[in-house]
């Protein structure tokens, strides 16, 4: 094979760009203990040494891996908030590993991240720090993981006090605001709600098209009183959200895309019953 030298210049010059700290420091250490042979020892070493670090922080500092850890041990540490873990939220937990297809090995790190949450003297802090300080500028992310924990709370009907203090806790430690958990709280009610009456709906049971109005707006987070237009904003802002694309790039393990694009499936669905009722009015 012919020697390309301006592949191979373009190569070298990679390496200087993306190793010039570790080349520069390990080049003077080489230098003052061996000469120039030392100088272009160190050098190597240095980069050598800057490469293996990297890849290794990469591998501890990896938002997936902190994203689903914290994921079932505080879904563990919810289970276990008033003094029982019930039937349903085990359940839910359950299906959320289902809907995930995680494979047998991922499934029993999920159940015993599970389990230790569920230990009385577990702090979760010990799990949702690293996770904070991973995935503090991403929004949807801090979204999703408390949607998902929401959702958990109220997987046996309604979120109890303790189950409220252990998600407010969550949200003190992802740094979001009072006003942000509380908007937050205030649409995964109106969403448990209407999937409730939703489905009661198509098992043939009376549910009023008010009721179901009612809380898709909820779902939308927007009051029955909006524009059409602030609807549609509303609307994309959580698509976009949601995104399950999105999310992954930003730091959701992949076996959670399904659960994000359900989520888009329900503001679907919420905003599809409002645009239709606006329509026809």
């Amino acid at each position: 094979m012919a020697f390309d030298s301006e592949k191979t210049g373009f190569s070298l010059g990679q390496i200087i760009r993306n190793n010039s700290t570790a080349l520069v420091i390990g080049g003077l250490i080489g230098l003052f203990s061996g000469g120039f042979i030392g100088l272009l020892f160190g050098g190597a070493l240095g980069v050598a040494i800057s490469n293996a670090l990297k890849k290794s922080l990469g591998k501890a500092l990896n938002p997936q891996d902190a994203f689903f850890k914290a994921t079932f041990s505080v879904m563990g540490k919810l289970a276990k908030a008033d003094g029982r873990v019930s039937a349903e939220e085990i359940q839910y937990a359950r299906d959320v590993m289902n809907r995930m297809g995680l494979s047998e090995e991922r499934k029993q790190q999920a159940i015993e991240l599970f389990n230790q949450g569920k230990e009385s003297d577990y702090d979760i802090a010990d799990v949702m720090r690293p996770l904070s300080s991973l995935i503090r500028f991403r929004i949807p992310l801090k979204l999703m993981f408390v949607e998902i924990q929401l959702q958990a709370a109220m997987a046996d009907g309604q979120a109890s006090e303790s189950e409220l203090m252990i998600i407010r806790e969550v949200c003190g430690l992802l740094q979001m605001s009072q006003a942000e958990m509380a908007a937050l709280m205030a649409r995964m009610q109106s969403q448990y709600s209407y999937q409730q009456h939703s489905y009661q709906s198509h098992q043939h049971s009376h549910v009023s098209e008010q009721t179901l109005l009612r809380e898709a707006y909820g779902v939308l987070g927007v009051s029955e009183t909006v524009t059409d237009a602030e609807l549609k904003k509303a609307y994309r802002r959580l698509m976009s959200q949601h995104h399950p694309d999105k999310l992954v790039a930003k730091g959701l393990p992949e076996e959670m895309m399904q659960l994000a694009k359900e989520k888009t499936q329900e503001i679907q669905g919420a905003y599809d019953r409002i645009r239709i009722a606006r329509k026809n009015r």
